[in-house]
Protein backbone atom coordinates (compact mmCIF):
# COMPACT_ATOMS: atom_id res chain seq x y z
CA UNK A 1 0.00 0.00 0.00
CA UNK A 2 1.26 3.35 -0.89
CA UNK A 3 3.14 5.69 2.14
CA UNK A 4 0.88 8.31 0.70
CA UNK A 5 -2.67 6.74 1.15
CA UNK A 6 -1.64 5.72 4.61
CA UNK A 7 -0.30 8.77 5.92
CA UNK A 8 -3.40 10.61 4.35
CA UNK A 9 -5.49 8.00 6.25
CA UNK A 10 -3.84 8.33 9.18
CA UNK A 11 -4.40 12.06 9.00
CA UNK A 12 -7.79 11.72 8.10
CA UNK A 13 -8.61 9.00 11.22
CA UNK A 14 -7.04 11.20 13.79
CA UNK A 15 -9.62 14.22 12.60
CA UNK A 16 -12.26 12.26 12.85
CA UNK A 17 -11.55 10.49 16.15
CA UNK A 18 -11.04 14.40 17.64
CA UNK A 19 -14.23 15.32 18.30
CA UNK A 20 -13.40 18.33 20.52
CA UNK A 21 -11.29 19.22 17.44
CA UNK A 22 -14.43 19.54 15.01
CA UNK A 23 -16.39 21.24 17.44
CA UNK A 24 -13.63 24.25 17.81
CA UNK A 25 -12.86 24.28 14.43
CA UNK A 26 -15.98 25.91 13.91
CA UNK A 27 -16.09 28.17 16.14
CA UNK A 28 -13.94 31.45 14.72
CA UNK A 29 -15.70 30.92 11.55
CA UNK A 30 -19.16 31.12 12.93
CA UNK A 31 -18.38 33.70 14.63
CA UNK A 32 -17.02 36.27 11.55
CA UNK A 33 -19.76 34.40 9.65
CA UNK A 34 -23.07 35.58 11.92
CA UNK A 35 -21.37 38.40 13.67
CA UNK A 36 -19.96 40.20 10.64
CA UNK A 37 -22.69 38.52 8.08
CA UNK A 38 -26.26 39.93 10.08
CA UNK A 39 -24.16 42.47 11.67
CA UNK A 40 -22.80 44.88 9.21
CA UNK A 41 -25.31 43.50 6.71
CA UNK A 42 -27.64 46.38 6.29
CA UNK A 43 -24.23 48.76 5.92
CA UNK A 44 -23.26 46.97 3.22
CA UNK A 45 -26.83 46.59 1.64
CA UNK A 46 -27.21 50.20 2.00
CA UNK A 47 -24.01 50.90 0.15
CA UNK A 48 -25.56 48.97 -2.80
CA UNK A 49 -23.65 45.88 -2.32
CA UNK A 50 -26.46 43.63 -1.93
CA UNK A 51 -26.33 40.84 0.68
CA UNK A 52 -23.13 40.93 3.03
CA UNK A 53 -23.98 37.60 3.68
CA UNK A 54 -23.67 36.17 0.51
CA UNK A 55 -20.11 38.25 0.16
CA UNK A 56 -18.37 37.20 3.29
CA UNK A 57 -19.94 33.66 3.32
CA UNK A 58 -16.99 32.47 0.44
CA UNK A 59 -14.91 34.25 2.45
CA UNK A 60 -15.10 32.48 5.60
CA UNK A 61 -14.78 29.36 3.72
CA UNK A 62 -11.79 30.43 2.72
CA UNK A 63 -10.48 31.28 6.16
CA UNK A 64 -11.57 28.09 7.70
CA UNK A 65 -9.39 26.65 5.25
CA UNK A 66 -6.73 28.50 5.58
CA UNK A 67 -6.34 27.87 8.92
CA UNK A 68 -7.35 23.80 8.98
CA UNK A 69 -4.37 23.52 6.57
CA UNK A 70 -1.92 25.80 7.70
CA UNK A 71 -2.02 24.61 11.52
CA UNK A 72 -1.69 20.93 10.37
CA UNK A 73 1.94 21.40 10.44
CA UNK A 74 1.47 21.24 13.78
CA UNK A 75 0.87 17.55 13.86
CA UNK A 76 4.03 16.81 12.54
CA UNK A 77 5.75 18.78 15.50
CA UNK A 78 3.51 16.61 17.94
CA UNK A 79 4.40 13.61 16.04
CA UNK A 80 8.22 14.62 16.20
CA UNK A 81 8.33 15.33 20.12
CA UNK A 82 6.50 11.51 20.44
CA UNK A 83 9.22 10.10 18.86
CA UNK A 84 6.90 8.98 15.40
CA UNK A 85 7.96 11.19 13.10
CA UNK A 86 11.47 9.38 13.55
CA UNK A 87 10.18 6.08 12.65
CA UNK A 88 8.41 7.15 9.80
CA UNK A 89 11.69 8.72 8.72
CA UNK A 90 13.61 5.78 8.71
CA UNK A 91 11.48 3.70 7.00
CA UNK A 92 12.51 2.72 3.68
CA UNK A 93 10.52 4.79 1.74
CA UNK A 94 11.01 7.71 0.31
CA UNK A 95 10.66 11.51 2.00
CA UNK A 96 8.88 12.78 -0.77
CA UNK A 97 6.28 10.15 -0.05
CA UNK A 98 5.73 11.01 3.63
CA UNK A 99 5.68 14.78 2.61
CA UNK A 100 2.72 13.89 0.38
CA UNK A 101 1.11 11.76 2.65
CA UNK A 102 0.77 14.04 5.47
CA UNK A 103 0.03 17.43 2.79
CA UNK A 104 -2.71 15.61 1.54
CA UNK A 105 -4.30 14.66 4.28
CA UNK A 106 -4.12 18.18 6.23
CA UNK A 107 -5.54 19.34 2.86
CA UNK A 108 -8.39 16.85 2.66
CA UNK A 109 -8.95 17.84 6.73
CA UNK A 110 -9.38 21.40 5.75
CA UNK A 111 -11.12 20.74 2.72
CA UNK A 112 -13.94 18.90 5.17
CA UNK A 113 -14.19 21.59 7.85
CA UNK A 114 -14.53 24.42 4.97
CA UNK A 115 -17.91 22.42 3.84
CA UNK A 116 -19.15 22.39 7.34
CA UNK A 117 -18.96 25.83 7.25
CA UNK A 118 -20.57 26.18 3.59
CA UNK A 119 -23.17 24.02 5.08
CA UNK A 120 -24.02 26.53 8.42
CA UNK A 121 -23.46 29.20 5.61
CA UNK A 122 -26.77 27.55 3.52
CA UNK A 123 -28.66 27.13 6.93
CA UNK A 124 -28.20 31.06 7.65
CA UNK A 125 -28.79 32.12 4.31
CA UNK A 126 -26.73 32.27 2.07
CA UNK A 127 -27.69 30.40 -1.26
CA UNK A 128 -25.16 29.76 -4.41
CA UNK A 129 -25.71 31.57 -7.88
CA UNK A 130 -25.52 28.51 -9.80
CA UNK A 131 -25.86 24.99 -7.77
CA UNK A 132 -24.52 23.43 -11.21
CA UNK A 133 -20.96 24.81 -10.06
CA UNK A 134 -20.72 23.59 -6.46
CA UNK A 135 -18.24 20.90 -7.79
CA UNK A 136 -16.11 23.80 -9.10
CA UNK A 137 -16.16 25.48 -5.82
CA UNK A 138 -14.91 22.11 -3.97
CA UNK A 139 -12.11 21.85 -6.76
CA UNK A 140 -10.71 25.77 -6.03
CA UNK A 141 -11.32 24.56 -2.14
CA UNK A 142 -9.02 21.71 -2.29
CA UNK A 143 -6.55 23.82 -4.37
CA UNK A 144 -6.63 26.38 -1.27
CA UNK A 145 -5.62 23.41 0.78
CA UNK A 146 -3.02 22.48 -0.84
CA UNK A 147 -1.50 25.90 -0.82
CA UNK A 148 -1.61 26.08 2.94
CA UNK A 149 -1.47 22.83 3.90
CA UNK A 150 2.05 23.07 1.81
CA UNK A 151 3.14 25.80 3.63
CA UNK A 152 2.27 24.43 7.18
CA UNK A 153 4.56 21.46 6.30
CA UNK A 154 7.10 23.75 5.68
CA UNK A 155 7.54 25.66 8.68
CA UNK A 156 6.78 22.26 10.49
CA UNK A 157 9.89 20.89 8.98
CA UNK A 158 11.99 23.64 10.15
CA UNK A 159 10.82 24.53 13.36
CA UNK A 160 11.72 22.93 16.19
CA UNK A 161 9.15 23.76 19.26
CA UNK A 162 5.20 24.44 19.31
CA UNK A 163 5.65 27.69 20.91
CA UNK A 164 7.96 28.63 17.89
CA UNK A 165 5.63 27.58 15.33
CA UNK A 166 2.37 29.00 16.60
CA UNK A 167 4.22 32.33 16.55
CA UNK A 168 5.16 32.07 13.06
CA UNK A 169 2.03 30.83 11.99
CA UNK A 170 0.14 33.60 13.92
CA UNK A 171 2.11 36.28 12.49
CA UNK A 172 1.30 35.36 8.95
CA UNK A 173 -1.86 33.95 8.91
CA UNK A 174 -3.72 36.67 10.02
CA UNK A 175 -2.79 38.80 7.47
CA UNK A 176 -3.13 36.33 4.89
CA UNK A 177 -6.68 36.09 5.50
CA UNK A 178 -7.19 39.67 6.54
CA UNK A 179 -5.67 41.30 3.35
CA UNK A 180 -7.09 38.72 1.33
CA UNK A 181 -10.41 40.69 0.35
CA UNK A 182 -12.43 37.91 2.20
CA UNK A 183 -13.85 40.45 4.24
CA UNK A 184 -14.29 43.70 1.59
CA UNK A 185 -14.14 43.74 -1.86
CA UNK A 186 -11.02 44.07 -4.13
CA UNK A 187 -12.19 47.54 -5.91
CA UNK A 188 -11.36 50.99 -5.76
CA UNK A 189 -8.59 50.13 -3.38
CA UNK A 190 -5.62 52.40 -2.95
CA UNK A 191 -2.37 51.59 -5.17
CA UNK A 192 -0.49 50.33 -2.17
CA UNK A 193 -3.80 47.93 -0.77
CA UNK A 194 -4.27 46.57 -4.79
CA UNK A 195 -0.72 45.77 -4.83
CA UNK A 196 -0.54 44.13 -1.10
CA UNK A 197 -3.45 42.10 -2.21
CA UNK A 198 -2.35 40.54 -5.24
CA UNK A 199 0.47 39.31 -3.07
CA UNK A 200 -1.55 37.19 -0.96
CA UNK A 201 -2.16 33.42 -2.05
CA UNK A 202 -5.35 33.48 -0.39
CA UNK A 203 -6.49 36.38 -2.35
CA UNK A 204 -6.73 34.13 -5.69
CA UNK A 205 -8.76 31.34 -3.46
CA UNK A 206 -11.79 33.52 -2.13
CA UNK A 207 -12.06 35.24 -5.94
CA UNK A 208 -12.43 31.96 -7.27
CA UNK A 209 -14.87 30.61 -4.26
CA UNK A 210 -17.08 33.89 -5.37
CA UNK A 211 -16.86 33.26 -8.54
CA UNK A 212 -18.25 29.62 -8.37
CA UNK A 213 -20.60 30.23 -5.84
CA UNK A 214 -21.99 33.66 -6.04
CA UNK A 215 -21.05 34.43 -9.40
CA UNK A 216 -18.43 37.30 -9.08
CA UNK A 217 -15.13 36.94 -9.58
CA UNK A 218 -12.00 40.13 -9.56
CA UNK A 219 -9.91 38.59 -11.66
CA UNK A 220 -11.73 35.54 -13.55
CA UNK A 221 -11.50 31.92 -13.08
CA UNK A 222 -8.94 31.28 -15.32
CA UNK A 223 -5.72 33.66 -13.37
CA UNK A 224 -7.39 32.36 -10.41
CA UNK A 225 -6.87 28.82 -11.41
CA UNK A 226 -3.48 29.63 -12.58
CA UNK A 227 -2.28 31.25 -9.31
CA UNK A 228 -3.26 28.47 -7.35
CA UNK A 229 -1.47 26.05 -9.45
CA UNK A 230 1.51 27.69 -9.70
CA UNK A 231 1.59 28.16 -5.68
CA UNK A 232 0.62 25.13 -4.83
CA UNK A 233 3.49 23.60 -7.06
CA UNK A 234 5.86 26.26 -5.71
CA UNK A 235 4.96 25.48 -2.01
CA UNK A 236 5.35 21.69 -2.83
CA UNK A 237 8.22 21.97 -3.74
CA UNK A 238 9.41 24.16 -0.85
CA UNK A 239 7.71 21.91 1.23
CA UNK A 240 9.69 18.37 0.07
CA UNK A 241 12.79 20.56 -0.26
CA UNK A 242 12.47 21.19 3.34
CA UNK A 243 11.02 18.34 4.84
CA UNK A 244 13.76 15.85 3.15
CA UNK A 245 16.43 18.15 5.25
CA UNK A 246 14.88 17.19 8.26
CA UNK A 247 17.55 15.83 10.55
CA UNK A 248 17.15 12.78 13.04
Amino acid sequence: MSAIYILWLRELKRYIRSKAQIVASLGQPLLYLLALGFGLGPVFQRAGNGSYLQFVAPGVVGMTILFSSVFSGIAMLWDRQFGFLKETLVAPVPRIEIMLGRTLGGATVAVIQGSLILVVSLLAGFRPAHLLQLPLAFVFMMLIAIVFAALGTSFGSIVQDMQGFQLIMNFMVLPIFFLSGALFPLTNLPTAMAVITRLDPLTYGVDALRGALIGSTHFGFAWDLGALCLLAAAFLSLGAYLFSRIEL
